[in-house]
């Protein structure tokens, strides 16, 4: 019996979806690639796995298509954040689900132990826990989540598959799993102290608000409790500012959802704005705590991860998320005004204009960052901020850089000029082109027709210079504006009197003088023979002597 029941197991076989262990190695190499082309054919030829088992397909290889299929769309930016939050949200359930589904007995046990058991790392399981019960976590954990199940299932799953191929793990490798796995709970529990101090900072506020019915004018100074909080968040901004501010820019914090905006009683604002503003009671509410964060790294990062959630909000220019990172990105440069611009309020402006700033004392910005970034971002509100930023640099461009960056701006997001452009120029659409084109063409035909003319006159001229050949008078065909020269006076001429004086003469003999034999006898019959007798009528002397005399009015 032994013997017969040792041949039917050499005669067993387990039925694979794949036809051989070269397309199942294939299918694994393009699943981890960077290509998401590669990603994309190894997820088609897993569906073609999944139309042949049914639902004999291993969990492991189901859940790296989920995962797989949430990092294509964000690659390629064919997704909005919140779409992308829900993808990753329910690859990231069933992961945990599926996995530690064969672990659960009669008895329901809770999944951060079963995770342990399977060294699944256990803040995936809080990240599940938020996606199922509470607020949804942010896009950069949904991916730090995803990477790191993803290097699971490679670990547990597709490496081990190989055989021989990979071998047992060695001890300097599990102390390097290890480590990851400690690095990561510290993270976790890093985040988790991060959010519940900020919902402690939010419950304080919450309450001044409600025990102050003014409190929506005048915001009081924080109680004992709120310092010791605010200290706390202090020291933590101190350890990890990268990891305070990203949950910062979480929903529900600075991004306030619309039960927070209709308990702080502000106001409806339209999501379209070019211009937004922070509500100035939503503003107050933050203001204890961004003051006390208020150094220039925290500045600095903060603004460039405004920019960042901006960029990859591009495609929902209305969506609530993207007017408070503009409006939130406006309020942090006007703060940083030059004080140029104020040299002229009182000294009760200067107090109701600092009261609600974030900080007083201007600070050094990445100019050259935060202009890239702005053209990195187009939006609605990209004309606004483009126009804070070239007003505030330290070393401004000059302006037709500036005019031409603000038109850019505008033409790419198909929004109006700015007022404080020099010049108001419509944007170029295609009806605006023709219009162009058609002006161009008239303005052409009318230069033919008189150039045509032109023709004509030249003709003209040449008949009259023709005329005037040889006389002492010249046709002047120079676009002159005779209006702008006195009577007598001549282009070109010098205003130097000497210029009308003769300068060369000719002695004429008296014979040849024209004499009138009526007129009487002026000179005596002396004189007369003298000059006959010189046959001159004046000397070179007396031509001086006469110009010398001469006078001009």
């Amino acid at each position: 019996m032994k013997r017969k029941r040792s041949a039917e197991e050499k005669k067993r076989h387990v039925m694979v979806a794949w036809t051989n262990k070269a397309e199942w190695d294939q299918v694994r190499e393009n699943l981890y690639s960077s290509d998401t082309a590669l990603q994309k054919r190894a997820l088609g030829r897993i569906s073609a796995w999944r139309s042949r088992s049914g639902r004999n397909l291993p969990v492991a290889v189901e859940c790296t298509a989920d995962l797989v299929r949430c990092q294509v769309p964000d690659r390629c930016a064919q997704l909005d954040g919140l779409d992308l939050q829900l993808m990753y949200g329910t690859a990231l359930t069933r992961f945990v689900n599926l996995i530690t589904e064969k672990q659960q007995g009669r008895m329901a046990r809770p999944l951060h132990h079963l995770a342990g058991k399977l060294k699944i790392p256990v803040w995936i399981v809080y990240l599940r826990h938020g996606f199922t019960h509470g607020t949804m976590p942010s896009l950069n954990w949904c991916r730090k989540g995803c990477v790191t199940a993803l290097e699971w299932l490679q670990q547990h799953y597709w490496s081990r598959q190989l055989g021989g191929d990979w071998g047992p793990q060695s001890d300097e490798e599990d102390e390097d799993d290890g480590k990851d796995e400690v690095t990561r709970q510290k993270e976790m529990e890093a985040y988790k102290k991060v959010r519940e101090l900020l919902i402690s900072y939010e419950n304080e506020q919450y309450q001044v608000f409600e025990g102050d019915s003014a409190g929506k004018e005048k915001w009081p100074a924080p109680f004992a409790e709120m310092s010791w909080i605010l200290a706390e968040i202090k020291q933590l901004a101190l350890e990890s500012c990268d990891l305070l501010v990203d949950v910062l820019l979480e929903e529900g914090f600075l991004m306030p959802t619309s039960e927070q905006l209709d308990t702080l009683g502000c106001g409806a604002f339209d999501a379209a704005d070019s211009n937004p503003q922070i509500p100035q009671t939503f503003l107050r509410f933050w203001l204890p705590l961004l003051r006390t964060l208020n150094s220039l790294a925290f500045i600095h990062l903060l603004l460039e991860k405004l920019f960042t959630e901006l960029k990859q909000l591009c495609g929902e220019p209305n969506d609530h998320r993207a007017f408070f990172i503009c409006a939130w990105i406006s309020e942090v440069i006007q703060c940083n005004g030059k004080q140029s611009d104020y040299h002229f309020e009182t000294k009760g402006q200067r107090k109701a204009r600092l009261k609600d700033r974030i900080f007083v004392n201007r600070i050094p910005l990445r100019w050259q960052q935060l202009l890239s970034a702005c053209m990195d971002s187009p939006c609605v509100s990209t004309p606004h901020l483009l126009k804070l930023i070239l007003a505030d640099m330290e070393h401004p461009l000059p302006l037709d850089t500036q005019e031409n960056l603000l038109k850019l701006s505008s033409i790419y997001t198909q929004n109006e000029l700015p007022p404080s452009s020099r010049r108001d120029q419509p944007i170029y659409t295609l009806e605006s082109l023709h219009e162009k084109l058609q002006r161009s063409r008239q303005r052409r035909s009318r230069e033919l027709q008189g150039s045509g003319s032109q023709r004509e006159m030249s003709d003209t001229d040449a008949e009259k210079v023709r005329l005037l050949r040889g006389s002492a008078w010249q046709l002047c065909t120079d676009n002159i504006m005779w209006k702008n020269f006195p009577l007598g006076k001549v282009p070109g001429q010098s205003d130097d009197p000497d210029c009308l004086m003769l300068q060369n003469f000719t002695l004429m003999a008296f014979p040849d003088q024209p004499a009138d034999m009526e007129a009487p006898n002026l000179h005596p019959p002396r004189a007369a023979a003298a000059a006959k007798s010189e046959g001159l009528l004046w000397s070179p002397s007396d031509i001086t002597r006469i110009k010398s005399g001469m006078k001009l009015f």
